[in-house]
């Protein structure tokens, strides 16, 4: 399976942007959509430019790839779309979906147990409500609203949090609403009348009659 657009703006939602190097809750170099030096390529640990929107958000669909191999692998119940963009988001924040016992009661068919599960990650505690987001979007496919925040950042890795600018995703992504319940235009109906076999051949019996009356 691959992360839906709605699924790709629940993660960069959680994640925010930062175009230039920062440390996260744990110290931990990052830049754009929560890229770290373990997702491979560029290294924020070195990298001291800035990024354009553009790279960031190419730098993230590079890095999900990853990710979504790793649910692939880890779960071997079906799923429905909006439980893997969950199981992404989650896996891309804690790179722990292989060894969450959640997902031994998903495997299972728990998915009560396994929704429940998700939320004993909830360290440090600024991710509980993100945890929580997650969760629901598993458990009710409740997406957030596709806001992200920009934040700035200092030379020495901190996050100007509020100095943050709200950017709508869908036009950073140029992508419009998906209406699930719209089924889209409906054909038109045609409707055809019954053909009567014998109207014809009575209709020219009774011309030639008229004919002969004359």
């Amino acid at each position: 399976m691959k992360t839906s657009t709605e699924g790709l703006m629940a993660l960069i939602a959680h994640e925010g942007i930062v175009l230039s190097r920062y440390k996260d809750s744990v110290g931990v170099w990052t830049i754009g959509v929560g890229h770290t030096k373990a997702a491979g390529g560029l290294n924020p640990e070195t990298f001291t430019g800035t990024l354009t929107m553009t790279q960031a958000l190419d730098m993230l669909r590079e890095d999900i790839v990853k990710y979504e191999a790793g649910v692939n692998k880890a779960v071997n119940v079906p799923l429905k779309q909006h439980e893997f963009d969950a199981l992404v988001s989650f896996h891309y924040n804690t790179g722990a979906i292989a060894k969450a016992s959640f997902v031994k009661a998903l495997n299972a068919g728990d998915r009560a147990a396994a929704a429940k599960g998700m939320m004993a990650w909830n360290k440090p505690a600024e991710i509980i409500k993100r945890r929580q987001a997650e969760r629901d979007l598993f458990e009710k496919g409740i997406y957030p609203a596709p806001i992200a925040t920009i934040y700035p950042a200092t030379p020495a890795g901190q996050v100007l949090w509020g100095k943050g600018t709200r950017a709508n995703l869908r036009d950073l992504l140029n992508t419009k609403p998906v209406v699930v319940d719209d089924p889209g235009p409906k054909p038109a109906v045609v409707t055809r009348q019954p053909v009567q076999s014998g109207n014809w051949l009575s209709a020219l019996l009774e011309a030639i009659m008229k004919a002969f009356k004359r």
